[in-house]
């Protein structure tokens, strides 16, 4: 069993254990065990096997989750869960993903009406039934029709990073087969959608039909789909994302890639601009109407050119002004994953991360970053162990004394610091003085109304310590939407006073999306790329999804806050470099 599958298998029993009320320890033993079993580089699988390893080795796994390991091992699932399942429907899971329930509304709403399936829950939703039981009421009733609509829709769809890593296993394996010239991923993933519907793989060379015959041979085809002589399609894995492999002549390629990476309006006003110019676009290249001669195919970069575009990156085909630029020669020069200088949003043991200030730091100085903000919880994040005022200007002091030691990376003292309802600052302002960077989230009291949010959100701005708004809508993506408050007004100020808007990195946020950062930057805001990392691994595997997304956004290197060195940042005021 893959340990993403463990992992799952531990995330379900908890979700189960909230659900029944259970106690809140062994509930945060099992998700932080997931967490750490999901990322963990070395199948769980193969160390219960080997007599001379131990899982207990493993940070964070003690012997309770080491029995359950085991015994998943032996018979694919534990006692625990067999029992749960026994008291609970399986597809109880699903109602925990329809925002403003909770487990506590699940419990309630299955202990009343035995509601169990997104269908019953319409149901009584419908009926005006949810408004009569405790602490429930009309507005709740027509959110949840709401978040129910919003699920319908997004079902079916993937995170990014999860294509990616779909990609990543699949063209090696295909790669292995040999005589092929080139492959490589094409589709809504080269794109950089913070979500894709399936993935789309190209290939071309000699040997492009035995690659297609160990593509449907994989060990993780959950169904193969449909093959022919120069396409086939899969479920992969136990997610079921479809895959499509179009196997392509060397002269098509490029237009395949073209063709295939999208988005299906940009590729329309591209299709009736080659008509204008006498031309037909298709997979298979492009084409003079009269005689049918080729005229591009070969390279994307040919396809553009004969129909007077510069290049266009994949990241812009979007039909938001592309073209119009292209035509222009008004087309950005995007950021790059080199252009980043360091990571601005991290977390350490000293709150929920995984590993300690020191690793986290070689981490960073290892990707060949100049600084990083460590950035813990303040006090409000109980459950996260947050900093008082006390701790964090002990934190900021330890900084200093670290710096001048030397560690090959220089450590900014930070704090991400909640933003309480009222907009204030969970920590006092002469101790936030006391750090080099502050980061400014929100992680409570999210059903505000939108007016309520804004002001909130624009007195958090009024402070003279803070430096960037974190994840600044709240989404996580295919769970829980932005939360609602006036957007440009919230940007044009975090512009007027300096503050920059954060793109969190984390695969589940990508938080601002690429709409809302194009409106930030015509409002003149600057933004800052982080990780928002957790964990060591999470550093350089957050980031390129970060700057894929600036990159929809459009934005340059000068746009973004963490391109800068450090004595840029200190010049420019926008750090503190205590000594």
């Amino acid at each position: 069993m893959e340990n993403r599958e463990i992992a799952r298998l531990l995330s379900e029993v908890a979700d189960l254990m909230e659900i029944g009320a259970e106690d809140g320890f062994r509930i945060r033993s099992y998700r932080n065990a997931a967490s750490t079993i999901e990322s963990y580089p070395e199948r769980i699988d193969d160390i219960l096997r080997n007599p001379e390893r131990k899982v207990t080795d493993i940070p964070g796994i003690g012997k309770g989750i080491a029995a359950v390991l085991e015994e998943i091992g032996q018979r694919g699932t534990f006692q625990k869960r067999d029992h749960l399942l026994e008291q609970y429907p399986a597809t109880l899971l699903e109602l925990l993903r329809i925002q403003g329930l909770g487990s506590k509304g699940v419990a309630l709403l299955y202990q009343h009406y035995k509601v169990a399936t997104i269908d019953d829950l319409e149901r009584i939703c419908k009926e005006q039934k949810l408004r009569e039981l405790p602490r429930m009421g009309a507005k709740l009733e027509e959110k949840v029709l709401k978040s129910i609509a919003q699920y319908r829709q997004r079902a079916g769809r993937f995170l990014l990073s999860f294509g990616k890593k779909t990609a990543d296993e699949l063209i090696p394996y295909l790669s292995e087969t040999g005589g092929l010239d080139q492959i490589a991923a094409a589709g809504s993933l080269r794109r950089g959608k913070d979500t894709i519907g399936d993935l789309d793989l190209l290939v071309t060379g000699p040997k492009a039909p035995e690659a297609l015959e160990c593509f449907v041979n994989h060990p993780k085809v959950h169904a193969v789909l449909g093959k022919g002589p120069n396409k086939a399609s899969i479920q992969y894995g136990l997610e079921g994302l479809q895959v499509d492999l179009r196997a392509l002549p060397h002269e098509s390629y490029g237009a395949a890639m073209q063709y295939f990476t999208g988005s299906k309006e940009h590729n329309i006003i591209l299709r009736l601009r080659a008509q204008k110019l006498g031309l037909t676009l298709n997979e298979y290249g492009l084409f003079r109407v009269d005689n049918e001669q080729r005229v591009a195919g070969e390279t994307e970069q040919d396809v553009y050119a004969q129909l007077g575009l510069a290049w266009i990156p994949p990241e812009l085909r979007e039909n938001c002004g592309e073209i119009e630029a292209a035509l222009e020669g008004r087309l950005p020069k995007l950021v790059e994953l080199s252009d980043i200088r360091g990571d601005l949003h991290m977390h350490t043991t000293e709150t929920d991360g995984r590993a300690s200030l020191e690793e986290m730091a070689e981490a960073a100085r290892a990707l060949g970053y100049e600084y990083v903000a460590i950035t813990d919880h303040s006090k409000a994040l109980a459950m996260a162990n947050g900093l008082d005022e006390t701790r964090a200007v002990a934190f900021a002091k330890r900084v200093r004394e670290l710096n001048k030691n030397g560690l090959g990376i220089h450590i900014l003292s930070g704090l991400e610091c909640d933003i309480r309802r009222d907009g204030e600052m969970d920590l006092a302002e002469d101790a936030l003085a006391e750090l080099d960077i502050v980061v400014a989230s929100i992680h409570s009291h999210m059903n505000l109304e939108s007016a309520e949010m804004t002001d909130r959100m624009l007195r958090a701005l009024e402070s003279p310590n803070v430096r960037i708004l974190g994840h600044p809508t709240g989404r996580i993506l295919m769970h829980r939407d932005a939360y609602p408050f006036d957007f440009e007004r919230v940007a044009a100020e975090a512009a007027r006073r300096n503050v920059y808007l954060e793109i969190n990195a984390s695969p589940e946020r990508l938080d601002l999306g690429s709409a809302h950062i194009r409106t930030a930057k015509s409002l003149g805001a600057k933004f800052a790329v982080s990780t928002d990392a957790h964990q060591t691994k999470h550093l350089g595997f957050n980031m390129p999804f970060g700057v894929i997304t600036a990159r929809r956004g459009w934005l340059e290197a000068g746009d973004i806050l963490n391109t800068l060195s450090l004595k840029q940042l200190h010049e420019a005021n926008i750090i503190r470099i205590k000594v």
